[in-house]
């Protein structure tokens, strides 16, 4: 069965299938329930400036957050190159995410040029710290070296939701179901200057970031997620 399906995944016929059904799926979520945004005043006002900053989420907390943002302001999604990547690539297009394709693995320098050349031209960037493959919830240097080369600020973001299941993949992935809504939160400005600690970026954006998804994870009764590198169990 895992090997047929891997097959079927090879195939641009079926991955461009498969993210046609995942963008629906997301916009029947969000419409069917009531989500509302709380600290959306803090990317508000980058917006109105006109200045350019780097939203940072989880890997397992992607699927909500095309409905955080303002349509009318570009944004480009760091997307492995992975198969998988370009299913998620196709499935952002749909709500007018452009995206830049690499990871630390591979065409990594290739993407920082790209990031940081969208960056200059006033372009937003977002990216999952913790992405491609984890370990989960805890971020990479790749983000922070991103803001001090550019001088943009990041700006974590998560979402919760009321009704869902947190799945047993290693980035934890949160699944909300239709009808239960949910919240999504922004987070305080990381600023990472060029002559500053990296490490101690790093680890205030995770420390952030861990504290927003928790809060939003409070706000919809549900348990908080706590960060490890092992494999979870399945959670309801």
């Amino acid at each position: 069965m895992r090997s047929w399906l891997k097959r079927l995944g090879r195939r641009k016929s079926a991955r461009a299938l498969a993210a046609r059904l995942v963008a629906g799926y997301v916009r029947v979520v969000r419409w069917s329930g009531r989500w509302t945004i709380a600290g959306g005043d803090i990317p508000a006002a980058y917006w109105e400036r006109g200045e350019p900053f780097i939203m940072a989420f989880w890997h397992g907390r992607l699927l909500m957050m095309p409905y955080a943002w303002r349509r009318a302001r570009s944004v480009k999604l760091l997307i492995s190159q992975h198969r998988d990547g370009e299913l998620l690539a196709q499935a952002v297009r749909g709500f007018r995410f452009g995206t830049i394709r690499g990871s630390s693995r591979r065409g990594g320098l290739r993407a920082v040029r790209a990031m940081l050349k969208s960056l200059a031209a006033g372009e937003h960037i977002a990216i999952t710290p913790d992405g491609p493959r984890g370990p989960a919830m805890r971020a990479s240097e790749g983000v922070v070296n991103l803001a001090r080369l550019s001088g943009a600020a990041i700006l974590p973001a998560a979402y919760g939701a009321r009704a869902g299941w947190t799945l047993a993949s290693w980035d934890r992935f949160l699944l909300p179901l239709p009808l239960g809504g949910g919240v999504i939160l922004w987070g305080e400005p990381v600023r990472v200057p060029r002559d500053g600690d990296p490490e101690a970026a790093r680890a205030e954006l995770e420390a952030r970031l861990n504290a927003l998804t928790a809060e939003a994870d409070r706000r919809c009764g549900r348990r908080a997620v706590v960060p490890t590198v092992t494999r979870p169990e399945a959670v309801r």
